[in-house]
């Protein structure tokens, strides 16, 4: 995270202190006292499946250019996750999604983020390089790029969704990831039923 060194309301300086009734750091400016709380991002994407396959992007902005990755990405302001999963999909994969339903919620502490993954079905099958994609494609469990994932979260959301297909398990997966790309998954799991 950048540390902020300037009040937004009035420029003024910030510096580091717990306010009164809180617990923990904070910048706080020396002129009018405003307090600037960072809270986590939140993450929104979509898991889609078309006869038996599932959707997946290659990046082509960082991070991890030119890997693969499920459509996701930051929520906008005034949308719901819902709306968020299915913006992403069209602006990834010219994408367009049916029976979204929630599929998984990860904590990324380490980076201050949350995703909200969705499962739902592709419309039609039809999907399409977007701003964001070098390529598209469907690919069935033993077709996915497993070594070129993007990132954990992706990795994680496929190895979940193809254990519970299988299985026909319908609960919400929830899990923190405590790893970065490249290194050893550390995934906390929790029970959810």
């Amino acid at each position: 995270m950048i540390e902020l060194l300037y009040c937004q309301r009035c420029g003024s300086p910030v510096k580091q202190l717990v306010p009164a009734g809180d617990n923990r750091p904070r910048a706080v400016c020396e002129s009018c006292e405003h307090i600037h709380y960072e809270n986590p991002k939140n993450v929104v994407g979509c898991l889609l499946e078309w006869q038996g396959k599932v959707l997946l992007c290659k990046r082509a902005i960082e991070p991890r250019h030119g890997f693969w990755t499920l459509p996701a990405g930051f929520m906008e302001n005034k949308e719901t996750t819902l709306e968020g999963a299915a913006r992403e999909a069209k602006e990834e994969a010219c994408a367009e999604c049916e029976n979204l339903r929630l599929f998984a919620v990860y904590n990324l502490p380490r980076i201050s983020q949350v995703y909200m993954m969705f499962f739902g079905r592709l419309k039609d099958g039809y999907a399409d390089v977007g701003e964001e994609s070098l390529e598209v494609g469907l690919f069935r469990q033993n077709e996915i790029p497993w070594d070129d994932l993007a990132f954990p979260v992706v990795t994680e959301t496929l190895t979940r969704y193809f254990e519970r297909k299988q299985d026909r398990i319908r609960e919400v997966h929830y899990a923190d990831i405590y790893s970065r790309p490249g290194a050893p998954l550390e995934i906390d799991r929790h029970p959810t039923g």
